[in-house]
Parts: structure tokens; C-alpha cells; sequence
């Protein structure tokens, strides 16, 4: 009897394990259903992805593609009206944040890799970049090529430190918290160099006190496309995000939100090239 009775409970325990995974996965429309808010973590110092600006509000670019875009397509999946709510996240705490529940959505400025996708999922890319350095103008460093013994600081968790960590030993690599964090070791002499996505380091360089003392440098030395990370295995919410995105690329909304951000009078002149247009374009078949 007390044999059966523990074989009845391994067999449920092995049953729970198998279905709360599945559960987990699938429940991320129902949470917003209930709560009516789509909780998102973002940056509060990466212009103009996400960032507080001088009037104490949390704005930018990522933050309008999950308001005009993804919003309106996770309402129409839920059947309600919304509201979206923000959290700082920054590289090391951003998959924690997904993992615990805390948040529903990564949106800022994370890198879509084959190394991340084990732990979440990944909208359509939004934004392609590549890494580069931002020096003081006139340093000898001018590429990637140029850091053998140099001080470079990076953000902690991401990829540009992995890729320097693996690839190019010989820099002397000196991990922060996040981009004030790092410009400020900048500034203050403690890095000859800090490395991120070049789009980024164009942000930081223009709102800088005096931006003319500062040059990105470099040839990209990585690829970095960016998506929108959510909990693994969650179809119906990858497909509410996705079909946001896919809506935006169609009817021309998000190159309206890119050129308010990226264009000639945007926040951070950037203009898009017809390369990395098609490229965001071919992920909706066109």
C-alpha cells in the first residue's frame, strides 16, 4: 500500500512539473486581462531608446513602438483597454525581471542572441546596431584594433563585454552598472574608452555637457539587432507583440516614430540606410 501510494505521488509530482511550465507559458495575456497593465522594463538613461528627460518624464523611442504599437494589439488580443506601466531594468537585471514576473515585456535596448533565446523570447527586431567605442577626440584608440592594454569599460550583462571577454582579451575590460555609470569612469579618466551599441554612444556623446569632446569610433565589430524580450514559450503573447510590430512596419507608423527620434529634426539624428530598412522589412516577408 505504501508503495503504491508513493508511485501515485512521484507519478503527480512528475505530472505538476510537466504542467506548470506550460501554465507559466501561457499566461501572460490572462495577467494583463486581470490587472489591465502591461508592465514593461525599460532604461531610464539610454537616449533616445528610454530615458528621463529634463522634465522628470520617462520617454523615447522604444517606449512609443510599446505604446502606439504593442499596446494597441495586446488590447485588441485581451479585449481591453490597457495602460502600460514602467520599471527600470538594466542588463543584469532585465531576464531576472522577466523570469520573476515583475515585468511582461523587455523593451529598451537588448540584444537578440542565440545565448538569450534560451531563457526568453524575442519579438521581430526593431532596431539594428553594431558595437564601437566612444573616445575623448584625438585618442589613438580608433577601432577595435586599438585596445590591446587599453582600459575599456562596458555595461555588465552585455554582449560587448562577453565580446570582449572572449575575443579580445588583451583590454584591460572594466565592467559598470549602466551608461552614466560608464561615461562617468570616462570622464573621470578611469577608462581610456567606453564600448556599446554605436547608436547608443551617438545618444550619449549628443547629450553630453560638451559634445564636441567626444568622437565614436570604430567599425561595428559586432551585430547587435534589437527585439523586445518576453518569457519563453508564451505563443499568444509573442504573437500580440509581433503583430504590433508587424502593424507598425506595414502602415508606416513605426518609420513615422523612427523619424521623430532618428530623422533630421529627431532627438538623435540617425538616418535610417536602405539596408537596414530592407532587412526590418524581411522579416514581414516584404
Amino acid at each position: 500500500m505504501m508503495r503504491t501510494l508513493a508511485l501515485l505521488l512521484a507519478l503527480t509530482a512528475v505530472a505538476l512539473t510537466a504542467v506548470t511550465p506550460a501554465l507559466a507559458q501561457s499566461d501572460t495575456l490572462e495577467k494583463i486581462k486581470s490587472s489591465g497593465t502591461l508592465t514593461i522594463g525599460t532604461r531610464t538613461g539610454s537616449p533616445p531608446f528610454a530615458y528621463v528627460n529634463k522634465n522628470n518624464e520617462w520617454v523615447g523611442f522604444s517606449i512609443d513602438l510599446v505604446e502606439q504599437l504593442v499596446k494597441p494589439s495586446v488590447e485588441k488580443a485581451v479585449g481591453r483597454s490597457i495602460k502600460v506601466e514602467k520599471k527600470e531594468s538594466t542588463p543584469p537585471t532585465r531576464i531576472p525581471l522577466l523570469t520573476s514576473n515583475a515585468v511582461d515585456l523587455i523593451a529598451g535596448t537588448m540584444t537578440d542572441t542565440p545565448e538569450r533565446r534560451q531563457s526568453v523570447d524575442f519579438s521581430l527586431t526593431f532596431f539594428y546596431t553594431g558595437a564601437q567605442f566612444l573616445v575623448k577626440k584625438g585618442s589613438p584608440i580608433h577601432g577595435v584594433n586599438d585596445i590591446a592594454g587599453k582600459r575599456i569599460a562596458s555595461q555588465q550583462g552585455s554582449t560587448n563585454a562577453k565580446i570582449l571577454r572572449e575575443k579580445y582579451p588583451q583590454a584591460q575590460l572594466r565592467e559598470f552598472p549602466d551608461q552614466p555609470a560608464a561615461f562617468q569612469a570616462l570622464l573621470q579618466g578611469q577608462v581610456e574608452a567606453y564600448t556599446n551599441d554605436g547608436i547608443q554612444l551617438a545618444g550619449l556623446k549628443a547629450k553630453a555637457p560638451k559634445p564636441d569632446d567626444w568622437e565614436v569610433v570604430g567599425d561595428f565589430y559586432s551585430e547587435e539587432p534589437y527585439g523586445m524580450a518576453m518569457r519563453k514559450g508564451d505563443a499568444k503573447f509573442k504573437a500580440a507583440v509581433d503583430g504590433g510590430l508587424k502593424t507598425g512596419f506595414e502602415s508606416g507608423k513605426y518609420f513615422e516614430i523612427y523619424e521623430k527620434w532618428f530623422g533630421a529634426k529627431g532627438e538623435l539624428p540617425y538616418p535610417m540606410t536602405p539596408q537596414v530598412k530592407a532587412y526590418l522589412l524581411k522579416q514581414i516577408g516584404k
